[in-house]
């Protein structure tokens, strides 16, 4: 059932439900303590006056009192000491008559010296002061009187046992106890004790107190809790949930992202991450959207040639002819085929890229790897592929991917070759600036860069280039740029001044 309630109810909601109940758990265990702590506390009290009792009945046995006026007078003042700790002890014989009361005695030794008779004027004032009280207090429908109490334990199945009761008023709290006095088994009389036990009822109190305030105290803290927790956390939280759903519907509100970017905490954190993610995703699909549109305008040519091409060949009868539009179609057939070759390769490479990691690269022994797997490949065309290192440097270390680091000198080194002549040279070079940033250079004597404008050579099926095209699809250098930006570096491009050919250039930056 709280499984049901707690699933359909936002997080705030649900951390007042769980307060909640569990602050009902707490005051209810607490109510049922307050409740146990009264009869504790009495049980504590009743104990004491029982032992009292029973002392009291033993000296009663021992001396041979009889339960009269007298003798109990008599008995009260030479045994006060039994008497010093308790508010006020009454005796009752038999018939229910009042034969003694420590109201009426003052048990100071400094004043024994009082007469009898005064005392026992006080002893009949008293049960008379005690008949009218009773009278008042039926009358007034109070709590029962001492008088009807004694006369309700007398004829009770639990006579010859303690009893105790309470009475309660605005600002006194009184515990009594009534016990026969038997000797023989013979009841001589009633024995009663009356305590003022107003300590119980501060010690109750002090608890409610006490537990009323801590009550408050976390009611309030729940509720300062609760603020921060909404104000702080839950609230950039369902502006984030906002977010991702303007994102989703396309959605032309205003978000407060930027707000929470701002933050130095882990909202923030987790708010720059959807942002670049956001940003990241926009991105790819403008270059989805735009590759597409690329690649189908870069297929378009070709496919027009091939129809053309085709078209003419079956009627043609020249032989030389002929043989010129099927090179011009495998020309196109080939051009066609790197184009995809390369675009699958393309998103291959986006996938890979999202699961690799980047470590710590000698740089050095890759470029000689792939350089002499390359000398092998172009041995028979005449070309040689050489390797300048600056032998002062010892260190050649990057942060980097070592196969896409390899992809990125053989995209470069492919193209230089493509674009040689036999025979010729190509120059593989490492070395450091003045910033201690490595430079990785691949020179060729080809027939350089046409472009004035050098940065358009690594943009997607770059047009201006030379006539061996369909061996390339304009592809390799925006694959290179891209994974050279991956590794946070910066490539540049340009001509030889001193002789023909091209020259590329990779920044690496610094480990």
């Amino acid at each position: 059932m709280f499984e049901f309630i707690l699933k359909n109810l936002s997080i705030l909601k649900k951390f007042l439900f769980v307060n909640l109940i569990i602050f009902i758990i707490i005051g209810a265990g607490t109510i049922i303590y307050l409740k146990s702590v009264q009869p504790n506390l009495i049980k504590k009290k009743t104990v004491e006056h029982i032992q009292v009792i029973n002392n009291t009945i033993n000296h009663i046995k021992r001396l041979n009192i009889e339960f009269n006026t007298d003798d109990i007078r008599r008995f009260l003042y030479s045994t006060r000491f039994l008497f010093q700790n308790l508010d006020r002890v009454v005796f009752f014989d038999s018939n229910l008559n009042l034969i003694g009361d420590t109201d009426t005695l003052d048990l100071d030794p400094r004043s024994f010296s009082r007469k009898l008779g005064v005392v026992e004027e006080e002893i009949l004032d008293n049960k008379k002061k005690l008949i009218e009280t009773t009278k008042k207090e039926k009358k007034e429908n109070k709590t029962i009187s001492l008088e009807e109490n004694l006369i309700n334990y007398s004829n009770s199945k639990d006579f010859g046992k303690p009893f105790t009761y309470t009475h309660e008023t605005y600002n006194e709290f009184l515990l009594t106890t009534i016990k026969n006095v038997k000797i023989d088994s013979e009841n001589f009389g009633y024995l009663i004790i009356l305590e003022n036990a107003n300590e119980i009822k501060t010690a109750i109190n002090e608890r409610k107190i006490f537990v009323i305030r801590t009550a408050l105290v976390v009611v309030i803290v729940i509720l300062i809790f609760s603020y921060v927790l909404n104000r702080y956390f839950l609230k950039p939280i369902k502006n984030l949930v906002s977010y991702t759903k303007i994102i989703k519907e396309k959605s032309k509100k205003k978000s407060n992202i930027e707000n929470l970017i701002k933050r130095n905490d882990e909202i923030g954190t987790l708010s720059k991450s959807l942002d670049d993610m956001t940003n990241d995703l926009y991105k790819r699909i403008n270059i989805a959207e735009n590759f597409s549109t690329d690649l189908v305008h870069e297929i378009r040519n070709p496919l027009a040639s091939l129809k053309s091409a085709s078209e003419i060949i079956s009627e043609t009868e020249d032989k030389e002819k002929r043989e010129k539009l099927v090179k011009i179609l495998s020309h196109d057939v080939e051009r066609i085929e790197r184009l995809i070759t390369d675009y699958s390769q393309m998103l291959k490479d986006d996938v890979a890229l999202s699961k690799e990691k980047m470590k710590n690269l000698d740089l050095k022994s890759v470029v000689l790897s792939v350089v002499d797997d390359f000398n092998s490949i172009v041995e028979k065309r005449g070309i040689k592929i050489k390797l300048k290192i600056d032998n002062s440097i010892k260190n050649f270390s990057i942060l980097g991917i070592e196969n896409r680091i390899e992809q990125i000198l053989a995209n470069l080194l492919d193209n230089a070759i493509s674009f040689s002549e036999n025979n010729k040279e190509i120059i593989v070079e490492i070395k450091k600036d003045k910033d201690k940033k490595i430079i990785l250079s691949v020179i060729d004597q080809g027939q350089g860069f046409k472009e004035k404008n050098l940065k358009k050579i690594f943009d997607r099926f770059y047009s201006n280039r030379p006539g061996k095209f369909g061996e390339h699809s304009g592809l390799g250098l925006n694959i290179v740029k891209k994974l050279v930006e991956l590794h946070g570096g910066i490539i540049n491009a340009s001509n030889n001044t001193n002789q023909n050919g091209a020259k590329i250039e990779i920044f690496f930056p610094k480990v």
